[in-house]
């Protein structure tokens, strides 16, 4: 009797072992639970969050994907079919995953955030974001036994504006949360289309693994160092970003591991492709620089729909 035990238990904990291995690395689930929450209440708005959970899953400290849509500041929503969609699949993998609602400070405005929004509208439109951001993991980590969530292992991942908003949150030091967690940082970030205003922001304690889709050609959110918009110098939006070319080597002398995804002569398009033609790109990612923790850099080059003549500059994409 004692020796039907035994071997039950061993064959539990080598069911479980297996389980662990292959979590966050193929699809494990195909029920997935979905929640809304309010994080939080600004200027009278409820910012609302849909939480996304896999069930009969025995595991509580799972790693969590935090999305932001994109759409300029002033448009987008959480909840849109290809974002619950990607979501839910994100989830079938173990992970929790979070698609969140943050202020829209461009909406229903005269100047929208292009070339006649004043660059100071741009940087507190920025600022406003990173808040929400960090407002909204406050009420993750805060409530983490109750959506089963590791607080170290929070990736940040947002498209276009939403992907600004990541970028920018994901490279600030480890918050205090005044939680028994201690410090929380960011585990790793996504990027699709994302650039940030000044690159000193990275320093040894900020920068994190990050994964960047990006096309040479976009002509809002520059791939490398140029103004947002490609606004001109005199215009009231006028203000330098720098996309992942140039953060890439930021984090090389960081000795910070990253993925650069670069589709040569790609616009603005890759802002959303990535979340259904490059979704094993994304799981990969996760899995390999956060879950376990590589440190070796990735870089990947395909070729893309345009040709606007501004990748020449970059050399890799001339063969």
């Amino acid at each position: 009797m004692a020796k039907i035990a035994f071997i039950s238990l061993m064959m539990i904990i080598i069911s479980l072992n297996a389980f662990t291995q292959e979590r966050y690395s193929a699809v494990l689930f195909d029920e997935i639970s979905t929640e809304t929450f309010t994080y939080a209440t600004k200027d009278g708005e409820a910012l609302k969050m849909d939480i996304y959970i896999p069930q009969n899953d025995p595991d509580f400290e799972r790693a969590t994907l935090i999305y932001l849509h994109g759409g300029g500041f002033s448009t987008g929503t959480r909840d849109s079919e290809k974002i619950r969609e990607f979501c839910t699949r994100i989830a079938g993998y173990g992970y929790v995953v979070v698609s969140m609602s943050y202020r829209l400070s461009r909406k229903n405005t005269t100047t929208g955030f292009g070339c006649d929004c004043p660059v100071e509208d741009k940087l507190n439109t920025f600022i406003g974001s990173i808040q929400d951001i960090q407002d909204a993991s406050h009420f993750l980590v805060e409530n983490r036994e109750q959506f089963g969530i590791n607080p170290q292992k929070l990736i940040l991942a947002g498209s276009s504006a939403g992907a600004e908003a990541a970028l920018n949150a994901a490279y600030q030091p480890p918050m205090c949360y005044g939680l028994d967690s201690g410090p929380v940082s960011y585990a790793g970030v996504i990027s699709m289309a994302g650039a940030i205003p000044d690159t000193v922001v990275l320093y040894e304690e900020s920068a994190i693994p990050s994964l960047f889709f990006h096309g040479t050609d976009d002509n809002l959110v520059p791939y490398a160092t140029a103004p947002h918009r490609y606004c001109l110098k005199g215009q009231p939006g006028f203000l330098i970003l720098n996309g992942p070319h140039t953060i890439a080597q930021k984090l090389d002398k960081l000795h910070t591991p990253y993925w650069l995804h670069t589709t040569c002569g790609g616009a603005h398009e890759i802002s959303d492709l990535p979340m259904t033609e490059y979704f094993d790109v994304i799981t990969e990612f996760c899995h390999r620089f956060v879950i376990n923790n590589e440190k070796e850099s990735v870089k990947t080059v395909v070729e893309g729909k345009h040709k606007g003549g501004i990748f020449g500059e970059y050399g890799f994409c001339n063969n």
